[in-house]
């Protein structure tokens, strides 16, 4: 198979995707790579019609790379994951709207295009995390205690650009991520980047059964195949705090193996679950769906996502 790697340079020397793109080669399988922010781009020539089996993004939020995959699918183009869905994700307001009315358990979710305007929220809401809409890997995350504190941060949250806020759920300061990958899934726990002084070692754990649950329903809702989420275990039960398309997948064991025969799969058969939330009879990526991102629920003739067998209670 023909493979084109978007790859930004904040990966570019990353283990994912270097390792995926290097395993692929050594099957055989002939993988391009584009740095989109360091090439210049003749655009009709760099996403003609059949030139590739499959286009794969590993590039941060708000990067130069997720028009040109957008590009990809207009002609018809495969892309792992759905071009809409990995959109649908890396708005952070936008996945909360989308999450919270398909039933997944999302913060209450304030949005502002200006720092000053979220003075505005409620001072019961607080704590507030706060955070830019299409950051990434922890990125200017900040824990804001009071409106006071919120109004001293104005001028460091200026520069950012959309922001939201969510009321901070109270956890132990370790966070829970659980990948997907070939339709297993894979937890994780890490210190939270809100909690520096918290010592944990990243490690692979068991994954509850209430959180597998959450997280193959992540899958549905959003369309996407190949994806992360972070979870926190508040006082009222698991809690869903961001969603990654093509994340690192630290600590998954063979990695490397695991995502590259998982995009193999997908350049030859498409999205499963993302395509199944699209019209039928509209051939190729940037399909028009019925409903935004899917439907929430699991659908007919869909397998659902089958867990790892680290999962407790399965």
């Amino acid at each position: 198979m023909r493979l084109c790697f978007l790859v930004e340079e904040h990966y570019r020397h990353d283990g994912m995707p270097v390792e995926v793109i290097r395993q692929l080669g050594s099957w055989g399988h002939q993988v391009d790579v584009v740095r989109p922010g360091g090439s210049l781009l003749r655009m009709s020539e760099a996403v003609r019609a059949g030139s590739h089996d499959a286009w794969v993004l590993k590039t941060v939020s708000g990067g130069p790379g997720l028009p040109l995959l957008e590009a990809a699918a207009a002609v018809g183009l495969t892309t792992v994951n759905d071009v809409r869905s990995i959109r649908g994700v890396r708005d952070k307001a936008l996945a909360s709207a989308i999450g919270r009315s398909r039933g997944l358990p999302v913060p209450t979710t304030y949005a502002a295009a200006r720092p000053e305007l979220l003075m505005e929220i409620p001072e019961s809401e607080y704590p507030l995390v706060v955070k830019p809409a299409d950051g990434s890997s922890g990125r200017a995350v900040h824990l804001v205690p009071s409106p006071e504190r919120l109004a001293a941060m104005l001028p460091v949250l200026a520069g950012e650009g959309m922001l939201i806020a969510q009321p901070y759920v109270p956890n132990s300061g370790i966070d829970l991520k659980v990948y997907c990958v070939g339709g297993e899934l894979y937890a994780t726990e890490r210190r939270s980047p809100l909690h520096p002084d918290q010592g944990v070692r990243e490690r692979h754990v068991p994954l509850p059964a209430e959180v597998a649950a959450i997280v193959d329903q992540v899958g549905a809702v959003y369309g996407l195949d190949l994806y992360g989420v972070d979870v926190l275990l508040g006082p009222d039960g698991p809690v869903v705090v961001d969603v990654n398309d093509f994340p690192s997948f630290r600590q998954v064991p063979d990695a490397a193996a695991k995502v590259a025969r998982a995009v193999l799969e997908l350049a030859r058969t498409g999205s499963e679950v993302a395509a199944a939330a699209f019209v039928p009879g509209v051939s190729g990526a940037g399909r028009i769906p019925e409903q935004p991102f899917g439907g929430g629920v699991p659908t007919p003739g869909v397998p659902a996502v089958r867990s790892s067998a680290a999962v407790e209670g399965r």
